[in-house]
């Protein structure tokens, strides 16, 4: 079996990405591996929750770079990941290519990311677990999302 140095966990904050983290922190564990958690902004967002909009007073990066930072502190703190690296990127592509970016250049052996098992025409344009999954340098575990669990 494959010894693993360096997780990538790479979250959204969906419920879906939690289990996965969960997951990469008990890979990490086992391993002994140094696990960081990856926070991609897309330049362009398909979708942007309201409470993702920037007041009119701030700079939209600095927003979305300090609200994702919090949110990653927050998921840490909740699964008591004190030694997790918190890293979020902003990105002119798309999260896939980010993420799989981000692995090459930190030498990551392992990303372990949710699928969240849509179906219909989202399968046919691809999601960013099956885009990672093809493109990636090292080994992807993707953690499915469960009936009941999302």
């Amino acid at each position: 079996m494959h010894d693993y140095h360096h997780i990538l966990c790479p979250t959204d904050f969906s419920d879906h990405c939690r289990a996965a983290v969960e997951r990469a922190r008990e890979l990490a564990q086992h391993y002994g591996a140094r696990l960081t958690l990856l926070h991609v902004i897309d330049y362009f967002p398909e979708e942007i929750p309201n409470d993702w909009i920037p007041p009119e007073d701030q700079d939209p990066k600095q927003y979305l770079l300090d609200r994702a930072h919090g949110l990653l502190q927050e998921l840490s703190d909740s699964l008591s990941l004190q030694e997790a690296e918190l890293v979020v990127r902003l990105s002119d592509a798309s999260a896939k290519h980010e993420i799989t970016r981000y692995a090459g250049e930190q030498e990551i052996d392992l990303i372990v990311m949710s699928s969240h098992a849509r179906h219909g025409i989202f399968t046919l344009l691809g999601s960013t677990a099956a885009g990672v999954v093809h493109t990636a340098p090292c080994d992807v575990m993707v953690v499915r999302a469960r009936p009941g669990k999302q």
